[in-house]
């Protein structure tokens, strides 16, 4: 009888899993039931990374957690069915015989000009997962993907796109019809108002999403604060050390309904990795340390007024950089560079003949080649481009990109940037600090660390350095541009200069903004320099 039993559930769970609906379908059955992946993994009995990695198709569920996970896709399937043909969607027609429900005749939607799209023209491997290519615009609705169509073109995995009206491409040259037949080719009518588009419940989910994530830090302060008795600095130690599972939880629900995935390649190279604990990997990331040598606090007269300036938030405005969102591809010469590349590059610089403006390389003594940041890179093409024209772009030898976004971690940032806004405007710098210490800890841990073990991305912690570094070097050549002399520039968040600053930049505490450093010693508000020999 046990013998017969187990046949008897290896059959039913073989013929279970042929009919286990592709990573595209499993997300908008989730998404329609309007169900969270932390709800479905309680109720599976896996973890919500798990849930993530079925409907990205990144991995295939597995006993134990198929069978329920099936049965729960079964039970939504015949809540909500797709509203196509039966004949377009075989996803639906494995759970329900009849087909998907008709939809009513008030609600039907004027088909559009043009092909309709369905997960089965994206364009997949051998081991049935969505191919990632070059990032361009989606030829069914124009926003950017990785993703591609059979046919090679840019398209969102599963057709799913992300905004409410779609613009249908051009149909395909056609024998003419009868002139009352014909249909003009074009844009397609918006959706009317009174259909519900899933792009329209996505947006009000987001809102609803951001005020829960907004709660959840707000929950996190009162609960140590409580838990302190009133001790702020006990208070602020506890919420510093939950910084970083707070974070990453926080990033994790801002992906919710992402396509990108962000664990660690295992084909990383080695410039990537660290020789050992204590050895730093070969990424150069153009920390800047620069001193005018024209001015200095020795000189026999003293009277020039630097104003020594304060960058907000500098690591939380570097997460808007691009950043690889697939496995890192070795080339050679120019072939790893692009607008919609991202990664790491073997270059050999020009040569920087501006002592009176900081080197966008930082402080670097070893001449020669290096492997520089695509951020870095970027810098440098800028900078040697007609507009600046203050050096010749680098030689590149080889990189190790891929196709890249600029926008992975924004949710994460605008939700941090709100927080903090948040606790600037009511004074609650336990709040601020808390924030603070999540979006740095986020960056520095993304590496190779032993505080983060749920990311494991050494090309995104350089990259968001390198940008950091990248923005502030910015901020000294407008602050050059404007009229003013750049007297210092230090780390990411210190900029000392000569002039009127508020004509050049706005001055606060915002993100965008700058305020005049307080504190001891030279790094703080306004001292005297004189020029050296004059």
């Amino acid at each position: 009888m046990t013998e017969k039993m187990s046949v008897e559930s290896l059959l039913e769970e073989a013929r279970l899993a042929k009919a286990m609906p592709p990573p595209e379908e499993r997300l908008r059955l989730r998404e329609a039931a309007g169900l969270t992946r932390a709800q479905v993994a309680t109720a599976v009995g896996v973890a919500r990374g798990t849930v993530l990695a079925w409907e990205s198709g990144k991995s295939d569920p597995t006993p134990p957690g198929r069978l329920p996970y099936l049965r729960l896709l079964e039970g939504l399937a015949e809540l909500h069915p797709a509203p196509v043909d039966p004949a377009d969607n075989p996803i639906g027609a494995l759970f329900n015989d009849h087909g998907p429900a008709p939809v009513p005749a008030a609600a039907e939607t004027p088909a559009p000009a043009g092909p309709v799209y369905s997960y089965r023209d994206t364009l997949r491997g051998p081991d049935g997962l969505a191919v990632q290519g070059e990032p361009g615009p989606c030829i069914r609705c124009g926003v950017e993907t990785a993703y591609q169509s059979k046919d090679g073109r840019p398209l969102h995995a599963g057709a799913l796109c992300t905004i409410a009206t779609v613009t249908a491409p051009p149909p395909p040259p056609a024998a003419p019809a009868a002139p009352a037949a014909v249909v003009p080719a074009g844009p397609v009518s918006p959706v009317p108002a009174r259909v519900p588009t899933r792009p329209q419940r996505r947006s009000k989910s987001a809102e609803r999403a951001e005020a829960d994530l907004m709660g959840l830090i707000r929950g996190a302060v009162e609960q140590e604060a409580e838990r302190a008795g009133g001790d702020e600095d006990a208070a602020l130690d506890a919420l510093v050390k939950r910084a970083i599972p707070d974070v990453m939880h926080l990033f994790n629900e801002t992906r919710a309904t992402a396509r990108y995935e962000y664990t660690a390649y295992p084909a990383l190279p080695d410039i990537l990795h660290k020789p050992s604990k204590r050895e730093p990997d070969q990424i150069w990331e153009a920390r800047p340390a620069y001193n005018n040598p024209a001015y200095s606090l020795r000189a026999p007269e003293r009277n020039i007024k630097v104003t020594a300036l304060d960058v907000n938030a500098a690591y939380l405005s570097a997460l808007k950089v691009w950043l690889p969102i697939g496995k890192l591809e070795h080339t050679t010469g120019m072939d790893g560079v692009g607008p919609k590349r991202s990664g790491v590059h073997l270059i050999t610089p020009a040569a920087w003949t501006h002592p009176h403006l900081p080197d966008p390389l930082g402080d670097r003594d070893t001449p020669g080649a290096l492997w520089i940041t695509d951020a870095t890179l970027r810098l440098l093409l800028r900078l040697s481009g007609p507009k600046w024209a203050l050096t010749e772009a680098p030689t590149v030898h080889e990189s190790w990109t891929s196709g890249a976004t600029e926008n992975f971690l924004d949710a994460l940032r605008k939700l941090l940037v709100a927080a903090r806004s948040e606790a600037i405007a009511a004074g609650d710098v336990l709040t601020l600090e808390y924030v603070k210490a999540m979006y740095s800890k986020f960056v520095s841990t993304m590496g190779e660390s032993v505080h983060n073990r749920e990311m494991v991305r050494p090309d995104w912690m350089h990259n968001i350095h390198a940008q950091a570094f990248a923005l502030h070097c910015g901020r000294a050549y407008k602050a050059h541009q404007a009229g003013l002399d750049v007297v210092a520039l230090k780390h990411t968040d210190e900029l000392h200069v000569t002039g009127d600053w508020r004509q050049v930049f706005p001055e606060g505490r915002g993100v965008s903004e700058l305020k005049i450093k307080t504190g001891d010693g030279k790094a703080s508000g306004e001292y005297l320099v004189g020029k050296v020999g004059g």
